[in-house]
């Protein structure tokens, strides 16, 4: 398994590899919790510098822990709620350098500093979304957002 850090190549082409890596290892499976779990452990190893990463899942109330990598979390976050619940209600990528600025920000992880969160539509349906976080403030950036965004892309024929 290779890191994005890692890689001989542009960034780029490292995301492009890891979206093949998802399509690989989840073809032929159907189970949405299996495929999820798969997901989460395949980024943890694609990442450097990241605590935690996983998803939450939309039960038509709230968001509810799904399969992650990472410290225990917070298990249930209402809509509008830190930076998960506001990406699932805006239904848009919010991408935060330092979590401590973001209004009524959810400490599941002290550690955390910076996060990234992407929602997951399927057929104009919120499923959830992918949350990553790290221990070092401004980690991510707009190049993780395109391919975080492509990758579950590639991910919702899976779900």
């Amino acid at each position: 398994m290779f890191t994005v850090e890692k890689y001989q190549g542009d960034r780029k082409d490292a995301y492009q590899l890891l979206i093949k890596q998802l399509e690989a290892l989840l073809a032929g499976e159907t189970n949405r919790i299996a495929n999820l779990s798969n997901a989460s452990a395949l980024l943890n190893q694609f990442f450097e510098e990241v605590n935690w990463v996983g998803f939450y899942l939309y039960d038509g109330n709230e968001l509810v822990l799904g399969p992650f990598q990472g410290l225990p979390a917070c298990v249930r976050i209402p809509l509008g709620k830190g930076v998960c619940g506001t990406a699932a209600l805006e239904q848009r990528t919010v991408l935060v350098d330092d979590v401590h600025l973001f209004p009524g920000h959810i400490a599941c992880d002290a550690a955390s500093q910076s996060e990234i969160v992407v929602p997951i539509r399927k057929d104009g349906e919120l499923i959830g979304v992918l949350d990553i976080d790290s221990p070092r403030k401004s980690r991510f950036d707009e190049v993780d957002q395109v391919y975080l965004e492509q990758f579950v892309q590639a991910l919702l024929p899976f779900l």
